[in-house]
């Protein structure tokens, strides 16, 4: 499902690259992503995402898809010719993933699965990428946040069979991701990383 033009202000925003920033530091705290790596981020956005995960874990190649073709055009502008090189930007689902089984070594995702309609199979997917042992970081949103009275009204999100914390922890383990210890969770968000069995 495609954001409007509200939640693009806070997906474009310098805010947002900072957060994210943040959370990436978070990440290497929480578990390891081996050198020159094979990397996936979903929902890649205008490439801010993209772009720290180059610069903070040096891999040896970003795969980084969107559903929607104009913030892949706005990635791919305001990628720097030298990074464009090892960062593959392309329009494709998350719930259906054009990569084969076991060929990532981390898929990254910064709250992008409550947009979709089959979460459930999205994270089927997210599970599928990862070679054994690979890692999906993840942060996450639950409805508590943007399906509030005033959020649900300015938002575009699936309005039916969302997750909440324990739906989408089950959902984790049923496709085979374990839980790393150590992950972050409120009623509104849950930040963490899961290891593919």
């Amino acid at each position: 499902m495609k954001t409007n033009a509200v939640e693009r202000l806070w997906v474009d925003g310098p805010w947002r690259t900072a957060f994210i920033a943040g959370e990436i530091r978070f990440f290497k705290g929480l578990c390891e992503v081996p050198p020159a790596a094979r990397i996936l981020e979903v929902g890649c956005g205008r490439g801010a995402g993209a772009r720290l995960i180059l610069k903070s874990y040096d891999p040896e190649r970003i795969h980084a898809i969107d559903v929607d073709p104009g913030m892949i055009r706005r990635a791919k502008r305001w990628t720097r010719r030298r990074l464009a090189r090892r960062v593959d930007f392309q329009v494709a689902d998350a719930q259906e993933l054009p990569f084969a089984d076991g060929c990532m070594d981390a898929v990254f995702s910064f709250g992008i699965l409550h947009h979709l309609e089959d979460w459930r199979q999205g994270i089927r997917e997210v599970a599928r990428v990862p070679r054994p042992g690979g890692v999906f970081l993840f942060e996450e949103i639950y409805p508590a946040l943007y399906a509030g009275f005033l959020l649900r009204r300015i938002l575009v999100h699936p309005r039916i069979d969302r997750f909440d914390g324990p739906l989408y922890r089950a959902a984790l383990e049923a496709a085979g991701l374990r839980l790393v210890e150590g992950y972050r969770e409120t009623k509104y968000t849950i930040l963490g990383a899961a290891i593919r069995e």
